[in-house]
This record gives C-alpha cells, sequence and structure tokens, in this order.
C-alpha cells in the first residue's frame, strides 16, 4: 500500500532513544499508562467511541487486518488474503491454532458469525453499512473465509482492521463491554470505573514471541496537569496522548523522560452548519478560509506541533492531496470575498465549544480573534460534553464548532445531507461512489483526490491542522509508536530497557 509523502510533517523526537535499533527486547515488567478519556465501554464493535479503541484495539481484541505503525495494512487474524480480479471476492487465508481468552477456538465459523452480527438488522455495530455490502460468506474450511461482495468496495479492506470489526467469542460476547473476550496478546483482568483497565499477558497468544510486558494498566486522567504531574511523580509511566502540547518542551528537558511527536489521524476542523445562514453562502465560508492562518494557529494552540491541512484526510493516509495552498492567508481577500457575498461590514455569530477538549477552547479564541480583524464577530459558547453530542451533532442546532475527527478514512461522512455539517453536493457524492468503486490503486488516488478537491474548494469546514500525537514517557521505555496512523495506544511490541 502506498504510503502519502507529508511534506512538512513535525515528526522532531524532542529526546535521544536510551536504546539502539539492534537492541534484543527484553520481556517482564508492568506499564501504566495515562489516557485523557475513560471509555463508554469495552466493546468496539458496539460504539464508535474512540476512547474505546485506544485502549482494547490490537491489545484485547483483533481484526482479520490490522494496522501497523507505518499505517500499512498488514496480517491480523488472517494470514494473508487474496482479491479477486474483479475485485469483488476476498478470501481470506486465517491463522490456525488461535483461541480466545475464555479458551474457545477462532476459526472460519467464528469469523462467518461475527460479520453475520455486525450486518443484522438490530446490531449495535456503530457501522452496520461495512458489512452489508458482503452478498455471501462462504467457509470451505476452518481456515478459509471467503467473502463476496454486493459491488466492488475500495474502503472494505480497510474497514476489516478497524474496531468495528474486530471478533469476538461466540460464547460470552454479551458481556463484552464490561469483561472483554478477545484473541490478542493481553487479556482483560479488572476495569475499576473512573480509574483504570488493567490487562495481563495472554500466555497463549499466538504469536508466542509476543507481548514483552507482562501487564498494562490504563489510568484515567481527564486534567493535562493533573497527567504530567503524575508522570513526574512516577504514578504512571507514559502519557500516551499528551492533551496539552505547550507542556511538552518542559517535559523533554528532563532526563528521566522521552517525547515523541509525530502524525496522527484527527483533523482539527472549524465545524460548519452549511444550512445556517450564512455559512449556506460558499463565499463566506471561503472568506473565513481565507481569514485564518494555519501557521499561527498551530503555534498559538498547539505550541507548534501539528501540520496544517486544507480538506478532510490525513496526510498520514494513501490517497492524500495536499490542498493547503488553495486558502492562504489573506485578510484582504476574506473580505472581498464577504463583500461580494453581500456582506461588507461582516457578521455576528456564535462558535460553540466543548469543555471537554482544551485544544477546542484555544483554537476557538484564537480563530475569534483572527475572524473578528475581517468582521466577522464571534460569540464563544463554552457546553458540556453532553449538550455538545446532543444539540450540535444530533439536532444540528449551531453555526460553528471546533472538533478534532479521528477515523483515518471518513471523508464519506460529506456524502451524508444529514450528517452535522448538512454539506449537501451531487458532485461530491458521484465522486465519492467513484472513489468506492475504485478497482486500481490509480483509480482511487484519482477520486479519492477529487473528494479532497471539491470539499475544499467549497470550504466546507474551516480545515486547520492535523492534531501531533504527542507522548511523554519513561526514558527506559523503548518502542513506543510514535505516529497515530490509527486510533490504538498498541502495547504489543512495547519493553522495558531496564
Amino acid at each position: 500500500m502506498k504510503r502519502a509523502l507529508v511534506i512538512g510533517l513535525m515528526v522532531l523526537l524532542l529526546a535521544p532513544p536510551a536504546w539502539s535499533a539492534g537492541e534484543t527486547p527484553k520481556k517482564g515488567g508492568s506499564l501504566l499508562l495515562c489516557v485523557g478519556d475513560e471509555p463508554p465501554g469495552l466493546d468496539p464493535t458496539a460504539s464508535a467511541s474512540a476512547a474505546i479503541d485506544r485502549v482494547v484495539y490490537s491489545n484485547l481484541f483483533e481484526g482479520l487486518v490490522k494496522v501497523d505503525r507505518t499505517g500499512k495494512l498488514v496480517p491480523g487474524l488472517a494470514a494473508k488474503w487474496d482479491v479477486s480480479p474483479d475485485a469483488k471476492v476476498y478470501t481470506f487465508h486465517l491463522r490456525k491454532g488461535v483461541v480466545f481468552h475464555n479458551g474457545e477456538p477462532f476459526n472460519a465459523q467464528t469469523a462467518k458469525w461475527n460479520l453475520e452480527r455486525a450486518a443484522a438488522e438490530g446490531t449495535k455495530n456503530a457501522h452496520p453499512e461495512f458489512f452489508r455490502v458482503i452478498e455471501k460468506i462462504e467457509t470451505p474450511d476452518e481456515a478459509t473465509l471467503k467473502l463476496t461482495l454486493k459491488d466492488v468496495d475500495a474502503l472494505f479492506i480497510v474497514h476489516m482492521a478497524e474496531g468495528d470489526a474486530v471478533m469476538l467469542p461466540m460464547k460470552g460476547f454479551e458481556n463484552t463491554a464490561a469483561a472483554p473476550i478477545g484473541t490478542g496478546p493481553f487479556k482483560f483482568t479488572e476495569w475499576r470505573r473512573g480509574d483504570s483497565v488493567a490487562m495481563e499477558r495472554n500466555p497463549k497468544y499466538w504469536n508466542p514471541k509476543l507481548p514483552y510486558l507482562d501487564k498494562v494498566t490504563y489510568r484515567f486522567i481527564k486534567d493535562p496537569s493533573a497527567q504530567v504531574a503524575a508522570l513526574k511523580a512516577g504514578d504512571v509511566d507514559i502519557l500516551g496522548w499528551l492533551l496539552a502540547p505547550e507542556l511538552a518542551a518542559d517535559i523533554a528537558k528532563d532526563k528521566r523522560f522521552k517525547v515523541l511527536a509525530g502524525a496522527s489521524t484527527s483533523e482539527v476542523i472549524m465545524s460548519t452548519n452549511n444550512k445556517a445562514k450564512p455559512f449556506d453562502n460558499k463565499l463566506v465560508r471561503q472568506a473565513m478560509a481565507c481569514a485564518i492562518d494555519r501557521k499561527a494557529v498551530i503555534e498559538l494552540v498547539m505550541s507548534g506541533y501539528g501540520t496544517v491541512i486544507g480538506s478532510h484526510w490525513p496526510p498520514v493516509t494513501p490517497y492524500y492531496k495536499d490542498m493547503t495552498g488553495l486558502f492562504p492567508y489573506n485578510p484582504k481577500k476574506a473580505k472581498e470575498l464577504l463583500a461580494r457575498a453581500g456582506l461588507p461590514n461582516g457578521f455576528e455569530a456564535t462558535i460553540k465549544l466543548p469543555s471537554i477538549y482544551p485544544y477546542s477552547q484555544r483554537a476557538g479564541e484564537v480563530i475569534a480573534d483572527m475572524l473578528g480583524q475581517v468582521g466577522i464577530k464571534l460569540k464563544i459558547e463554552i457546553v458540556e460534553w453532553g449538550y455538545w453530542l446532543d444539540r450540535v451533532f444530533k439536532q444540528k442546532d449551531f453555526e460553528l464548532s471546533m472538533i478534532g475527527h479521528a477515523e483515518a478514512w471518513d471523508i464519506g461522512i460529506y456524502a451524508n445531507p444529514n450528517y452535522y455539517f448538512q454539506y449537501d453536493s451531487q458532485e461530491f457524492r458521484d465522486a465519492y461512489a467513484k472513489a468506492l468503486k475504485a478497482a486500481t490503486e490509480e483509480e482511487k488516488a484519482k477520486w479519492f483526490g477529487r473528494c479532497q478537491e471539491i470539499i475544499a474548494e467549497d470550504a466546507v469546514n474551516g480545515y486547520l491542522f492535523l492534531a501531533p500525537s504527542l507522548s511523554a514517557m519513561k526514558a527506559e521505555l523503548m518502542n513506543w509508536w510514535k505516529d497515530y496512523p490509527t486510533i490504538a495506544l498498541d502495547c504489543t511490541e512495547v519493553w522495558w530497557n531496564k
């Protein structure tokens, strides 16, 4: 799979590694890992919450395919797969001898049951459409799974690598949200609500070389300052996602720690209600795009960590098209566009910022100042997360907002006019349909690229920056992922150099 070349991507290693590439990983030890959000449950097939995948994906659960640290799709529970010339038939050759944590064997029949369950009417799966493209499932033997699709789906194999497609056991799956059972390198031991989720080495993991760690505990600490204090006090070993980038430089100065800064899949955007006046006018949206200095936003909001984006597609993902030069910072041009839109004196609007994310509030304040300089006066309203989900996301009761979209391949949301942006473009829907039916890499790049062009030209949202994957840890912790090309915080290959 081709990787996009990311120009200007900040992938700085702020502290030198304490080991050389030739060192042999050591087994043993426990890891206390700090994350900000506690998941609402531990079943990634029942919720789209990124907080779930960060804890359980690749640690407790596995799918047929997985995403590696470079962003490539690699074998998971399927040792390999074949695709027919017409791109409609996928034959997965499953690993033999794999068992779930409860001793139940994993085989083609189990995989078939999981896929049928995910596609069934009334399913709890957040994305049943991923599986409803399957027309027929065959199991020639216990190690072979043959899937025939109704039509070509360019993203089918990508979806098989997401949390929605992990494999659950046929016995005990009902309790997955509270007591998960998977095939992963670690097995669940305890969930202390409001505090932590603990897991231990799976002695029957199909790869006997992994994992290296004996135990991993995910601790939930929301406040960024409290996170850093816990790291410095030795209460945690690593901050898996540093929420306050302004604190990174101070941590890196301490020789006890190191900071990794790479790329994530989370596009931070100024969400725009395309049906609310005057944002239903493309000229107004383009004026806002010209009024925002994205590089300054990254400096002021993220202490310089992050990558400027011009569309809704992470540069770490294949088929990326650089649209960052379409609307360069130009306040004069912004005022001209507002005048053409019939708003020479600007206008007033409200931006609703979810209190749960500090970067959202900081970015909202910075952008309110920038838009104010061209006559767009924003009233800032800080709202609770529950309010945001209900009023902004579900009821679409907003004008502007600020949020990060963490899914790597979610540009298809722009094909849904009922999504909270309320963007309605037949041109985009046609391009996206062609992208999904593309059978070759060249056709995929062409049409996914065109999708990025259309929403960038329409300035559907304010495309700001790609959030950095900032992690801070004890210097002796080895082999942590620098880039986060998927949502997961994968501990499979992490080890201690003590």
